[in-house]
């Protein structure tokens, strides 16, 4: 008997790369279901997380999973079964899963999981990763904090003169009432 070998048609090698090279310019995937949403519907998510440096796209979850092992990254085939969107952030995904969340209260959505910081987190690990502080609240809390003593220093230097002049203005009302 033969042996049978598998040809594997160029489309598919082509989807596959196309993907690879989206999922290179990212840092974190974010996995959805997006079952029972309309077009608006996921138009306007792709609007609204455009905003914040991300997009979102249906994929097919077979090619998503050679690419991603491809690239070396972490297993998720468990996250990659059935209707599955992804969302591809550019930069911080904190804000971006913290939108996801919100838009699952209005629309039929559901998150499954992702791929954040080149660790694997389930559904329950994401919506807890979307209620940290950004990175940029995080930023301005610290500069909140060390600009406190310095603002502390300024009132107290302020002090000895307005206390000067409040005390020459009393002697000088006194001395007008003599």
């Amino acid at each position: 008997m033969g042996e049978k070998t598998t040809k594997i048609q160029q489309e598919k090698i082509d989807a596959i790369d196309s993907l690879k090279e989206q999922f290179e310019q990212v840092k974190d995937f974010i996995f959805t279901d997006y079952r029972g949403m309309t077009v608006e519907q996921i138009t306007s998510l792709r609007n609204t997380l455009r905003s914040q440096d991300a997009s979102y796209r249906v994929i097919k979850n077979r090619f998503a999973k050679l690419a991603l092992s491809q690239m070396g990254m972490p297993d998720v085939g468990e996250q990659l079964v059935g209707p599955t969107a992804v969302v591809l952030t550019g930069s911080d995904s904190g804000p971006v899963a913290k939108m996801l969340f919100q838009a699952t209260k209005e629309m039929p959505l559901s998150v499954k999981g992702g791929i954040i910081s080149g660790n694997v987190f389930s559904a329950e690990q994401v919506e807890t990763y979307s209620k940290l502080p950004s990175r940029d609240e995080l930023l301005s809390s610290l500069m909140g904090t060390m600009r406190a003593p310095i603002q502390n220093f300024v009132y107290v230097l302020n002090a000895v003169p307005q206390k000067l002049v409040r005390t020459l203005q009393a002697v000088a009302d006194q001395k007008a009432s003599a």
